[in-house]
Order: C-alpha cells, then structure tokens, then sequence
C-alpha cells in the first residue's frame, strides 16, 4: 500500500472518503503522526514522542533505518532462527541452544499476561518495525518480514543470549546428535584465533572527587564493533535517556536520563548451575533421581529449519528436561540440566523502567525484579549518589558446595533458594574515598580500602578475581583530585599497561640469568635495552609497545595457564624464546622489529561487517590502545587475519560517554566508527577518528544544543528533510 504523510492523509480525507484502514495501519498512522526524528551532525537519533510508546515507534524505526540486517540478526539470533538465513552448519545447534528456552507460544502467552503498559510498548515496538518495512520496500529481510510483539519478549537483556550462550554448542551437539563425534568444549572464538577478553568499565566519581561538586559516570562498554546503536528517546510521559542501544531493543541499554546514569559491566557471580542427574530407562523414557523418589524426565520435540546449498530443510531434536531445566551433554555417565534465570517479562520491564529512574532510591527499587542477571552496574545520579550494584539475581544456596563444578542433582540440598536481597550482595554506595571502578573484576576492590569484605560472602558470589584493568583503574583514580569531564576522560584512556608491570622484570631477570655465551643473548639484546627503557605506557609512535605485545602474546600461546603461567609459571627460558618468536615474526611481517605500534595496530571499516576481509592495501587508521589483556582501560582487540599482516580491531571499546550529572546534563561521547551501517552513508565511518584518539564529541542533550548541529528532522514514513 502507498504510505502517506499524516498531512496528506488528512487532505485526501477532505476530498474524498478514504479506504478503510486495518487496525494496525491506524495504529501506524497515529504514532507516526506523534513522533519526530531529529538526526544531529553525526547522524544520531534524536527521538520525541507524544508517548512512551510513540517513542518507542520512533526509535525502533530509526534503528532499522540506522542498519536493519543487524536488527533482524539480533532476533534470528534470540528467537533461535538463525540457521534458516545462515547455512553455517553451526548456526543449527545455535539455534537448539536458544530453542531449548525460546519457545514461542510461551512468550505469546507472557506476553498477554504481562502489564498493559509493557503490551503497549512491545506493539508499539513490532508496529515501528513493520511500518519500516512497509515504507521501505527496497529493503529485503533475509527471513523477518513481519514482527511480532511478543517477539521482544526473547530479548530482554543487552547481550544476545545472555546467560544461555554459556552453554555450549558443542557438547550440546555431542548430546542430541547421533552424528556428531567427540564432545570437547567450546572455547570462545574457537576456530577464528579470537581469545581477546570482553567485558567494560564503569566509573562513578562523587562530589568530594570533581570540580564541580557534581557526580560523574564514564560509560564504556567493550563489545564487538558496530554491536549496538546510539540514540536519545523521549516522551510527554517523563521519558528522556540516551546512550548505547543493542540492535533491535527499545531501551537504553548503557547510558543516561537528565537525573541518573548506568553502566553495565559483565560479572563474575555464579548464577547459572549444572546439575548432574542420576538417569534410569523406564519404559519408554526416563526417570530421574530427586531424593528417595523418582521422577520423570520431560521429553519434548525441537524442530530447526535451517537453509541448505539447495534450498530449506529442518532436523528434529528428541530434548530432555528435569525440574531444573534442559539436559545439556553428558558427564561420568550421568546427565547434566542447566538452572538458570528465565523471567522474560520482569527482565524486560526492568531494563525499560531503569531509564525512567531518576535517583538512586528509584533505581533500586527498579532492581528489586531482580533479573539483570549477568551484569555488576556502575550508577551516578544528580543528587550526588554513586553505587555499584553487583550482579541482581543470585540465588541462595548451600555453601557448602563447589557451585563452579556440577553439583549432584539427586541431592535436595542442592536445590536453589530464593534470590538474595539487593542490600545482601556486595554493593557500594557512596563510599567515603569518592570513587568506584568495575572493570569485570571482583567487587572487592570496587572502592579501593572502602571495598565489601570478601571474607562477608559466600563464594558463589563471584568467582573472578582482580584484573589489570582493575589494577590500572585504582592506579588512576586513588590520586584523581577536581575531576572534570576532560579529565574523566584523560583517566579512561590513561595509556599505562599494568600488566607489562608485572611481566617485563620477569623477561629482565630472565636476560641477565642467561650466559653470555647463549645466542639470545646477543640476539635480544636491543630488544631488551628497548623494553628496560620503556615507560609501559602505549602510543601509535612506541616500538616497546610492539614488542611487548608481540611477546606477551608469543607467551600467552606457550601455556594453557593464562595470567597465572605467563606471571609465575614460565621459565626464563620460555620468556628468552618468547621474545625471539615475537623479534623474528616483527621482522618477518614488517621488516623491522622497530616498528611502531601505530603502524601495527589498526581501524579499517570497508563493509557493513563487523568481521571482513581486511585489506593492509586500504585506508586504515592508526591506534594507540591495545587489548584489555594487558591491562589497557580503552580496550582494543586486534590480530592480524590470514590475508593480513596489520592487525586490525573488531572489539573493545565499542561507545564511550562521560557524564556530569546536576542540575543539567553535560556528556561527551564517541561510537566505534560510525552509526550508520549504510557504506554510503556519510555516518558510515566519521568518527573513525575521533575513536582511535579518544577525542570524544559532544553530546546534544537538550533541544537548544541541536541548534546549529541537525541534519534532518521528520516522522516516520516521510523523507528526510533539513
């Protein structure tokens, strides 16, 4: 059908009767003639509506205009339907994992039994998809042409899959398909070379520790490249949040409103559990000991479809599930079920309503549903209040046992108990020294000498440790004095490696314990002379940065122990050998073991993919900051690929924002290239240059800011205009 402005419907009605519109077309039309577009100079979504909902519309379609592939692949992903656009073998068990907990008549009855208020989000959501789609007939979706309301209901939280992409598809494999052989664990990236760590860092400055009196919130993520949009979405109805959106979702997911600011970090809380079940053949299934009883197993069907090189086909799954959820794979002859949260509606209703949030009290009382699950959060608000809140749903159980390793599912005690209250984990608010970090390390050095007690809580509570991210975080925020928001963001990108602290005495030592007669000794002895007068700090122009990292690397390869080997476990020897692999591949690849990092470590978009063939022939800018590995806060995670010597970036720091909260919102920020996903876009890859150096913009907040600074501003369904 032709789609007409809210202005040209209006006319055609006054000339002549108009056809008959379907229920949801009116619906369409309606929130498209309450809500405005307005794109800034970067070409960032500056969403108003009449209503929450109608702000919703808006900022969905903006989304899909900003890269709707993402947003369908987002949801292929979530609702386990990958496999039916990808014919990657793989995509197949992906998608049993998600089926295994997404099925989609239950999510249509959460949905109708969920609060009106969140049905008419939700709809308003599947309303502005669709009304993309219909406005935008150019684009083709690989399998969603048309959304579903209750299709939001699959994903709640900010990462795809959340806690059920711990599960792995291999031994998932192993399990269900006769045909598969062997049942090694997954290991991330397997295949592809990618071990570089995730996760983000929160700070939260108090009053006592800035310039301006006024607390402050560094927001920086580190996910894949292009992972997740950037926008502000605001309402009649008290709305007004900005920050990072994962594709496809109508929340906020890291950011701000005029009164308060979140960061998520991943946590380290032990909150999903196997559970090895005793299985007996009865009949024709099976039963399973619980106790002096037994009882049976569920047996259910899965079916994928999934695209072949010759059109659809669909395997069936024979899936098993006891009272504590899916079996997935085999242990010592017994069966092992996953526990983990599930509560869609509540998940759902929490990440929206923590936007509306507007001070510490009522941030908490958002987090009383308790199912942000695999998240710490790092918040700041304009009365002055810091916290971190460590992760929101952690089930009591006994402590008695090693709930990182299968726990005996026959066992009652084994059985979960309600979750822990907010004020029972180890959360920090308002510390005296002024400060708080997370940088996906334990919560036990959140507030430096103000921290929670470790020896208060039991160990399910976090099963991590220190980072040297965590490390540096301390280094500079403890002296931090009249901070202000160029300062925040001088410490977020402070170049010191802590790691290498720790690492090049070891290599040093290791030099001057060998002979004078052993070829490394000559061989490395500028490379050492090197690395003995580096500041262990990083920039584009250091060659110790490129040597270190090329041997902490060459390390880290050698050993299966991580941190651990490369720190104490490494012999002298391995260190020497380390660095003549690292010195010989610089050379090989680059001609010199004295390059710069610069000229090493890259940003290159050239697709619409976060992970493409890489050309060292095309333009490529340079970057100072290195994996989060060794201990760099602005994280960079690159590696040279089979057609490169160049190491270009596809994770690490994602968005960036710092924010000064008070009686206005003052933030400045920065997004991994460009937000467009469209090549020939202008806003395809603008801030390209902006994120390699840390030099972040300024955001438009308030109306009068985007004075001067607006592309365009119109409704959905119209064309842009200036």
């Amino acid at each position: 059908m032709t789609r007409l402005t809210p202005l040209a419907a209006l006319l055609a009605a006054a000339c002549t009767a108009a056809a008959p519109a379907t229920e949801e077309e009116a619906r369409w039309e309606r929130h498209a003639a309450s809500t405005t577009i307005t794109r800034d100079d970067w070409g960032i979504a500056h969403v108003r509506g009449t209503t929450d909902a109608d702000a919703v519309f808006g900022m969905i379609y903006a989304q899909a205009e900003d890269d709707f592939s993402r947003v369908e692949l987002n949801y292929l992903r979530s609702l386990g339907r990958e496999a039916e656009a990808d014919s990657d073998p793989q995509a197949i068990y992906r998608d049993l994992r998600m089926k295994l907990y997404i099925d989609p008549d239950d999510l249509r009855a959460r949905f109708a039994a969920s609060p009106a208020w969140l049905q008419a989000l939700m709809t308003a959501w599947a309303d502005g998809l669709n009304y993309f789609l219909e406005t935008h007939p150019e684009v083709r979706p690989k399998v969603l042409t048309r959304f579903e309301p209750w299709m939001a209901l699959s994903f709640t939280e900010g990462s795809i899959g959340g806690d059920i992409e711990r599960i792995s598809t291999a031994r998932l494999k192993a399990f269900y398909d006769a045909e598969a052989e062997g049942g090694a664990a997954e290991t991330a990236g397997a295949g592809d070379g990618d071990d570089e760590p995730r996760g983000s860092n929160g700070f939260a400055i108090g009053p006592s520790r800035t310039a301006s009196g006024k607390a402050m919130l560094l927001i920086n993520p580190h996910t894949s490249f292009f992972f997740r949009d950037e926008l502000q979405m605001t309402s009649d109805e008290g709305l007004n949040a900005y920050g990072a959106v994962t594709w496809g979702q109508f929340f906020v997911y890291q950011g701000f409103n005029e009164h308060a600011g979140w960061m998520h970090t991943s946590s380290g809380v032990d909150n999903i559990d196997e559970f090895l079940e005793t299985v007996t053949p009865s009949g024709d299934g099976f039963t399973y000991r619980y106790g002096g009883e037994e009882r049976a197993v569920t047996v259910d069907t899965i079916v994928v479809p999934h695209r072949t090189g010759s059109g659809m086909a669909e395997r069936r799954f024979t899936v098993y599930r006891t009272h504590r959820g899916p079996v997935v794979r085999e242990q010592d002859g017994k069966w092992v079920t996953v526990r983990l949260m599930f509560d869609p509606v509540n998940a759902l209703s929490q990440s929206y309503g923590r936007t509306k949030s507007r001070n510490y009290r009522e941030f908490v009382e958002v987090m009383e549903l308790h199912t942000n699950s695999s998240n710490n959060t790092v918040f700041a608000d304009a009365e002055g209040n810091i916290a971190y809140f460590h992760s929101n749903f952690i089930p009591k159980r006994d402590p008695r046992f090693d709930w990182t390793r299968p726990v005996d599912g026959s066992n009652p005690a084994t059985e979960w108990g309600p979750v822990h209250s907010v004020d029972e984990t180890p959360n920090v608010v308002n510390p005296p020294n002024g400060w708080i970090q997370n940088t996906n390390n334990w919560p036990y050095s959140a507030a430096g000498a103000n921290s929670p007690d470790r020896s208060k809580y039991p160990a399910y509570m976090e099963t991590g440790g220190e980072n040297p991210r965590g490390l540096h975080a301390i280094r500079v925020l403890e002296p931090a004095r009249d901070m202000t928001l160029a300062t925040l963001i001088e410490a977020a990108y402070d170049s010191y490696l802590t790691e290498f602290e720790i690492l090049v005495p070891t290599l040093l030592r290791a030099y001057e314990q060998t002979p004078a007669s052993d070829p490394l000794k000559t061989k490395l002895r500028e490379p050492i002379d090197s690395l003995r007068q580096w500041d262990l700090r990083w920039s584009v122009s250091s060659v110790p940065t490129s040597v270190a990292v090329f041997w902490g690397e060459a390390l880290f390869r050698m050993g299966r122990g991580g941190y651990r080997f490369i720190e104490r476990e490494a012999t002298p020897t391995q260190r020497l050998e380390a660095l003549a692999a690292a010195v010989d591949q610089l050379e090989a690849d680059f001609g010199t073991w004295k390059t710069p990092w610069g000229e090493i470590n890259r940003f290159q978009r050239l697709t619409d993919d976060i992970v493409h063939p890489f050309d060292d022939a095309a333009p490529s800018i340079p970057v100072g900051f290195t994996s989060a590995r060794w201990g760099s806060l602005a994280s960079y995670g690159a590696r040279a690929y089979p057609e490169t010597k160049k190491w270009y970036g596809t994770s690490g720091n994602s968005f960036v924002a710092v924010v000064e909260f008070g009686d206005s919102v003052r933030a400045r920020a920065v997004t991994a290239g460009g937000i467009s996903g469209d090549t020939n876009s202008p806003h395809f890859n603008d801030q390209a240059a902006r994120y390699a150096t840390g030099d972040l913009r300024e955001v438009y907040f308030y109306p009068n800011q985007l004075a001067g600074h607006t592309e365009a501003s119109y409704r959905p369904g119209e064309k842009r205009r200036r």
